[in-house]
């Protein structure tokens, strides 16, 4: 039997909470209760980040297990578990006194786990005091970690919004964990894969049609809005059909992207989304469910633009948002009803899902003779991609790149207009010496 369980459980911190749906751990002692207080208190973060953090704690508890009979202390048994996340507990013979036959991570990878752990050990030294031996306590830096710290703090602070109110903590400046992260090998952004223009006019014509012949004009929509619109494939699912209107004079369509839950009501009796939606239609926004919920569409805190904390989608070329208007009217004629109020839906009339989209575009794909693959840019975000590079080729400078993709940081937009190795060999052979 596994010395450590994972089971999905509903828990309530008190009588007023509302339920909170996790994955918690069960050892031979028991359940973990102190993690599950801990989930709780950041259930305000992603799913993702939940299951994250409990992997993080449920391998750290099988290491502890596996060295129960060791005479380690506990910041030699972290340092040790860091380094067996990092080159795994298999030797070269194929041995493994560990039993544990852990394969080698990535370093960023057994760094993100790291940070997980911290944060559990940093709530049980709130929680439970500071008189308890620490697994990874803070201790004085060096003069050139303290360096390291501050270089890193400018970094930050360069790419912050308002950071003149930011005032650093000096003495944070002076201390370091006693396992800290490990160093990762310094590399530029890699390469990204566009989807491929020339093939973009047969996906859209001929790519998206149901098997009676009839064509699937939501897919299309999405679509657009990834190819001419920039958007994440995720932040397609949260649109409401309120979110679109029509210019009567131009007859182009803005659309209006909001924030899941904090986002304006679309009807003002109610305080933001998530009221209007637990309100009117019993639902969670889609980011709240669980990551392998059929609703569930994540969220990944674009910049927001707008006081009603949403952002407009500014399509490129600008003639494309007359096209998504004829889109949209045929859609809209031939749409089945629904009791929710998402723009997109299935032809059953119930919200559209990430999974069966992706099917669908891997079908679109194959309908036109390609195979879906991220390496060629055939993939739904090769098309936010694609927005971004066309961007740069039009002369738009980065800060108007970063606002029309809704970045945060202007260094972020870097990797979607970073030309590929084949076009820098491209542009050498064409320059003669």
């Amino acid at each position: 039997m596994k010395y450590v369980l994972k089971r999905r459980v509903s828990y309530r911190a008190n009588d007023c909470s509302k339920p909170l749906v996790v994955h918690a751990l069960f050892t031979h002692s028991g359940l973990l209760l102190s993690h599950l207080r801990f989930l709780e208190r950041n259930r305000h973060k992603s799913p993702s980040w939940h299951e994250r953090n409990t992997f993080a704690v449920e391998l750290l508890l099988q290491y502890i297990q596996a060295h129960q009979s060791t005479a380690l202390s506990a910041i030699e048994l972290l340092r040790y578990f860091v380094n067996c996340l990092c080159f795994g507990t298999i030797a070269a013979d194929g041995s493994d006194p560990t039993s544990l036959y852990w394969l080698a991570r990535r370093i960023d990878d057994a760094n993100t786990l790291l940070g997980h752990i911290n944060a559990y050990c940093d709530y049980l030294d709130e929680v439970n005091g500071r008189d308890l031996p620490k697994l990874n306590p803070w201790r004085k830096a060096t003069a050139a970690e303290e360096k390291m710290l501050w270089c890193a703090y400018y970094r930050r602070s360069a790419n912050c919004f308002f950071n003149y109110l930011h005032q650093p903590d000096k003495e944070q400046m002076r201390s370091v964990r006693s396992v800290h992260k490990l160093a990762q090998p310094l590399i530029q952004i890699e390469s990204v894969f566009r989807f491929p223009d020339e093939e973009f006019g047969k996906l859209l014509k001929y790519g998206f049609q149901r098997r009676d012949g009839s064509c699937d004009y939501g897919s299309i929509l999405i679509l657009l809005l990834m190819h001419f619109g920039g958007l994440r494939l995720s932040e397609c699912f949260h649109i409401f059909t309120h979110d679109v209107s029509i210019d009567r004079l131009t007859l182009a369509s803005k659309v209006k992207v909001f924030h899941p839950s904090a986002g304006a009501s679309p009807e003002p009796m109610f305080g933001n989304r998530r009221q209007y939606l637990i309100s009117k239609y019993r639902m969670d926004p889609r980011n709240a469910y669980h990551r392998t919920h059929t609703l569930y569409s994540g969220w990944k805190n674009p910049l927001l633009t707008n006081k009603d904390y949403s952002f407009t989608v500014l399509f490129f070329p600008e003639s494309a948002s007359l096209l998504f208007t004829q889109y949209l009217q045929l859609y809209l004629s031939n749409r089945p009803s629904g009791n929710h109020p998402y723009l997109i839906c299935n032809q059953t009339g119930k919200p559209e899902t990430k999974k069966n989209f992706l099917k669908k575009y891997q079908c679109a794909l194959a309908r036109i003779g390609l195979t879906a693959a991220k390496h060629d840019g055939l993939s739904p975000h090769a098309h936010r991609h694609a927005y971004g590079y066309r961007l740069a080729e039009a002369g738009f400078s980065q800060f108007e790149i970063q606002k029309a993709m809704h970045q945060k940081s202007p260094e972020s937009c870097l990797v979607y207009i970073k030309p590929t190795d084949s076009e820098v060999r491209q542009k050498m052979r064409d320059i003669e010496l």
